[in-house]
């Protein structure tokens, strides 16, 4: 067997710019070098990790001078956990990077005329900021290179916190998150220590068995509180100990006004086709926007950064130029969150969502808003939103769209084309995708404002706001099929 080629150790590499996926890069001998947890203007030591012809994949092993654009990190698990990999990055910085993102990916995928791009709204908040969190359990804690070098020895491996990237079995152990308020972290340190003491079961995910799977936590700024459980339960015993663990978080935490939990056998911790069951309280929490509530069930998505979400919200209203005669299609609506912060300036609007439950969400959230004039549907957008819908419920005047990170389907660009609204609002969480449908809408439309908005500090992710406007001599496009012969 041949014997592995070393791989070489940069000495003295500038760090020359960031990068896509939370990294920076350097140039050394005409390759470019991606590295993590590094920014631009450090120089660095660098080991090589993986060597192709055209770059290069390393980390830093020694940093010889930090750059003036460097934070400290105030993170413990930094470096290891894989979120929030700009922690070392002032924020000032993280900004500009992102108004870049944006900028790069417009013009480089998109290839459309654009107008000036707004300066992005930054956050208020860098630190718990988000609205939910996730934590996994596992039988098989994950050990640091450093805990490794050391021989670090642990009594037991269990673990509840963050899944490694490229390690989809094992978990990281999080004491402190500083994504949510302090609750996350003294009510999940608080369901290991009661796990650890019971001798309840953690999960192992190759062979799907094991009583504690995961948690799931939101909190409102109405001051409520969500905590879902989700279990594997075998036998008796097991449900025993499952209910046991659900009183003590209710004795324990009277703060939860909303406590769930879930008995799920797939071998994924998706839940959305799986029963949810209220141990105690409601089965949702309310978030407030303008006077409006809105409620949240645990299926329900809302945008995590809830500040920032009114921010980004207000960005797409402003861009819809309503004047209460339109009729608008919310699309993608969720649970109706922007269908029904819009509708108050529409004469009507019509949201479209995949998720059933979303759905009744957000026709909840119109009744307890004492809001008439909205209309929702439920299924697949490609399938709903098609030339005999728009035929029965009228050509909108105005589309709000705010798509899943792999933008639109080719049939909902084609119906939109059809439609021929005189404004498109594309709320985005992924600038590259978002681009991609911008060139194919650019054969009818106009890009005439954009807005990044930062949901999420500290991370690579932003939020994108693109409003689009009919060219003047633009007739009605057909649907695809109906271009007669090609």
């Amino acid at each position: 067997m041949r014997k592995k080629k070393a791989l070489p150790l940069l000495e003295n590499v500038t760090i020359s710019a960031v990068a896509a996926e939370g990294k920076a890069l350097a140039r050394v001998d005409d390759k470019v070098v991606f590295v993590p947890y590094v920014v631009p203007g450090d120089v660095v030591d660098l080991q090589v990790k993986k060597k192709k012809n055209s770059y290069m994949e390393a980390v830093a092993v020694k940093i010889h001078q930090e750059s003036d654009l460097r934070a400290k990190p105030f993170c413990h698990h930094y470096g290891v956990c894989g979120g929030c990999k700009w922690q070392c990055l002032k924020y000032e910085e993280q900004l500009k990077a992102k108004q870049q993102q944006v900028v790069d990916n417009l013009t480089r995928i998109g290839k459309i005329e654009l107008p000036e791009i707004s300066p992005i709204l930054g956050s208020e908040k860098t630190t718990a900021y988000r609205n939910k969190l996730e934590f996994g359990f596992s039988y098989k804690r994950w050990l640091t290179e450093e805990e490794v070098r050391e021989n670090v020895k642990y009594e037991q491996m269990n673990a509840v916190g963050f899944h490694i990237t490229g390690a989809f079995d094992k978990i990281l152990d999080i004491e402190q998150c500083w994504l949510m308020d302090d609750v996350n972290n003294r009510i999940r340190n608080d369901v290991r220590a009661y796990a650890l003491e019971h001798g309840l079961t953690f999960y192992d995910l190759r062979n799907n068995k094991g009583l504690l799977r995961s948690l799931m936590i939101r909190n409102s700024n109405t001051g409520e509180l969500m905590f879902l459980v989700q279990f594997r339960i075998e036998n008796d015993e097991e449900r025993a100990q499952a209910m046991g663990l659900m009183q003590h978080l209710a004795d324990t935490f009277p703060e939860i006004t909303s406590l769930l939990y879930v008995d799920n056998h797939k071998c994924n911790d998706t839940f959305g086709d799986q029963e949810v069951v209220v141990f105690k309280g409601e089965d949702h929490i309310f978030e407030e926007m303008e006077g409006l509530r809105f409620k949240v069930g645990p299926k329900s998505f809302y945008q995590t950064n809830t500040d920032q979400a009114y921010h980004l919200y207000k960005v797409a209203r402003d861009f819809a130029q309503l004047t209460g005669n339109e009729l608008v299609y919310d699309l993608y609506t969720g649970t109706g969150t922007i269908a029904n912060f819009v509708s108050r300036q529409a004469r009507k609007v019509i949201g479209i969502e995949y998720v059933p439950e979303a759905i009744e969400d957000a026709r909840v959230n119109s009744d307890i808003n004492g809001i008439d004039n909205t209309l929702f549907f439920a299924g697949d957008m490609k399938d709903i939103l098609n030339r005999e819908f728009i035929e029965e419920y009228g050509k909108p005047d105005v589309i709000i769209t705010d798509p899943p990170r792999a933008g639109m389907h080719q049939d909902v660009i084609d119906t939109i084309l059809f439609a021929a609204p005189q404004r498109i609002v594309y709320v985005s969480c992924n600038p590259a995708t978002q681009a991609r449908d911008l060139q194919l809408l650019d054969v009818d439309y106009q890009v005439v404002k954009v807005q990044p908005v930062d949901m999420f500090p500290h991370t690579q992710h932003v939020e994108n706001v693109v409003l689009l406007e009919r060219k003047k001599a633009s007739p009605p496009t057909p649907l695809q099929g109906e271009r007669g012969v090609e």
